[in-house]
């Protein structure tokens, strides 16, 4: 989800349990009266940010990234995304290749940690279990980013370090959120979580991470406060829909809808699917999906439909609130049943074999199945930005994304009838 590219480039949330670090500390965002109306994103980094960045390219890297001199180091901001920060390092056109160094390579620096705190007063105790547990998820992450790669499902890993890591450069855009309803695109993009969810992977197959990260989620926001005026008022209506109750019945809901435990993506949006240079006019094997920070084995009902809600949410816009939501392009019928078939069409072998009737009618069950679960897209994400707009530096209208993810949740759920 809440993802800003610049040149096919993403900045996506940080880390499987949403832990975002920069160097073991929180940073509170000072929640004073300052509005961000009419902010705009910085497009240079700062000087301390340049010469850190200078020093983990040239001790992580190899090749001519080990004799560029700090003036001809080059780097450029890519807009931060909603949790952490990305930046594009490259030797200067001037300086020749050694061997096969990259040229150029994605500089990921994480924000706030969201499992620490988000006010003052926690235990030392209290704070040392949140840092292992933020080392821990930096440490499952990693090892899932790398897996990808070796895979070829996803982009090398050049350097890790506590800060952040240094990435491989893929030439590409990303998607336009208009782009997820092409029914070519859609189509693949079905074809590709497909695949995802038929992999095997060394992590815990049990899906607590859905429950378990909105329980978490939800103990924060009940522990948050605001001072500035409009969060306040904001912030007093959401606790209005009474969440705790709230969430208590989505899952009681959810225990009784059927659906398969897999390795999920958990941020299927158009930012997290690059189309590849020179592959757009191809039939097949265009895209590619990037960011798996928030990766687990989880309910498939909940990939898909969170997938659905993102048609929704357009994070490209440039002034406050930074994003546009657009509930009438949530997918049709049809739209939904053109995914699921491309998606059956990967992992269910013998559908052909099928007759019309029963093939609907696993269609329709996957179409209840999958509705259901984009109410947790919109709970989940919902609480996130209310964290976030505690806690985050990055100008982003925290506090309206959470409303509209909200007003969607309850749209959804009278269109449901549950």
């Amino acid at each position: 989800m809440k993802t800003k590219f610049i040149n096919g480039l993403s900045s996506s949330p940080s880390l499987s349990l949403g832990l975002l670090v920069t160097e073991n500390e929180l940073h509170v965002q000072p929640d004073t009266e300052t509005e961000y109306k009419d902010v705009l994103r910085p497009e240079e980094p700062d000087l301390q940010t340049r010469h850190k960045a200078y020093l983990w390219c040239r001790e992580f890297l190899h090749g001519a990234w080990k004799t560029v001199t700090e003036d001809d180091f080059q780097i450029s901001i890519i807009r931060g995304g909603l949790s952490n920060k990305l930046f594009l390092c490259a030797l200067p056109d001037d300086q020749d290749s050694v061997g096969d160094e990259p040229r150029c390579v994605l500089l990921r620096l994480y924000g706030a940690i969201l499992q620490m705190s988000c006010n003052k007063g926690e235990t030392r105790k209290s704070n040392k279990e949140n840092f292992f547990q933020g080392a821990e998820a930096m440490v499952l992450e990693s090892v899932m980013f790398a897996i990808l790669a070796e895979r070829e499902l996803g982009p090398k890993l050049y350097g890790i370090f506590p800060q952040g890591r240094l990435e491989q450069f893929i030439p590409s855009r990303k998607l336009e959120t208009s782009e997820l309803s092409v029914p070519s695109l859609s189509a693949e993009i079905a074809q590709k979580m497909a695949r995802f969810h038929g992999m095997r992977m060394p992590f815990n197959k049990e899906p607590k991470w859905l429950f378990g990260t909105m329980n978490k989620y939800l103990n924060q926001v009940l522990r948050i406060t605001f001072t500035r005026e409009g969060h306040i008022r904001t912030f007093t209506r959401l606790m209005s829909f009474n969440l705790p109750q709230e969430l208590e019945m989505l899952k009681s809901l959810l225990q009784s809808t059927p659906s398969p435990v897999v390795f999920c993506h958990n941020d299927c949006q158009e930012g997290n699917v690059l189309l590849l240079n020179g592959r757009e006019n191809s039939d097949g094997q265009k895209l590619m999906l990037i960011d798996f920070e928030y990766s687990s084995y989880n309910y498939r009902g909940f990939d898909i439909g969170n997938h659905f809600c993102e048609w929704m949410y357009d994070y490209t816009y440039d002034n406050f609130p930074f994003f546009k939501a657009n509930p009438k392009n949530y997918p049709s019928k049809a739209q939904q049943l053109h995914f699921i078939s491309s998606y059956l069409s990967e992992t269910h072998d013998g559908l052909e074999n099928l007759s019309e009737e029963d093939q609907m009618e696993l269609k329709e069950q996957m179409l209840e199945e999958i509705n259901r679960f984009a109410l947790a897209s919109h709970f989940f994400w919902g609480l996130w930005s209310i964290i976030q707009a505690r806690i985050s530096t990055i100008e982003f209208g925290y506090m309206e994304y959470a409303v509209a993810r909200f007003d969607a949740y309850f749209a959804l759920k009278r269109k449901l009838g549950v």
